[in-house]
């Protein structure tokens, strides 16, 4: 499986762990950054994993930020992208087998590499159930076609 990579600054050590972690488990890497400590903004890199996600590039995702809530919301915004924050690996297992999530979230202040390590295997380990989630699932993608408050949205 390809597995695409993104952290900013505060996830950037984290995500060099988590990179060999994928290793090891034998999946293939995108890493789109960070590639350092200093100071970056996390949309870049949540925008640049999504597009992978949805562009067919990668199968799966992964982006990291300090606490995960900023990265996880702007990979939120790519359509096609389901990313759940996770902070279990009951949490990642649940997120792909029951709403199919293609991004992991992960934030790393919050987690240690331990249950990081935990958390990303439960993540790449498990696949969609389908089922009685399938309704579930494309009533979340519903929401998304009709762009509900697109139109009067503003920044």
């Amino acid at each position: 499986m390809k597995v695409a990579f993104g952290a900013d600054h505060a996830g950037f050590e984290l995500k060099q762990h988590l990179l060999d972690t994928a290793r090891g488990l034998g999946h293939e890497i995108l890493d789109f950054g960070t590639h350092g400590p200093e100071s970056v903004d996390y949309p870049d890199f949540a925008e640049a994993v999504a597009g992978a996600v949805v562009r067919g590039e990668a199968d799966l995702g992964v982006v990291i930020c300090s606490n995960g809530v900023g990265i996880s919301i702007t990979a939120n915004k790519v359509p096609g992208i389901r990313c759940a924050l996770c902070h279990s690996s009951w949490g990642a297992a649940r997120a792909r087998q029951h709403v199919n999530a293609n991004v992991l979230a992960l934030g790393a202040w919050e987690i240690g590499r331990a249950i990081a390590d935990d958390i990303l295997t439960a993540f790449l380990s498990n696949d969609f159930e389908g089922g009685r989630h399938d309704r579930r699932v494309g009533k979340i993608m519903d929401v998304e076609r009709r762009g509900i408050g697109a139109e009067t949205a503003t920044a």
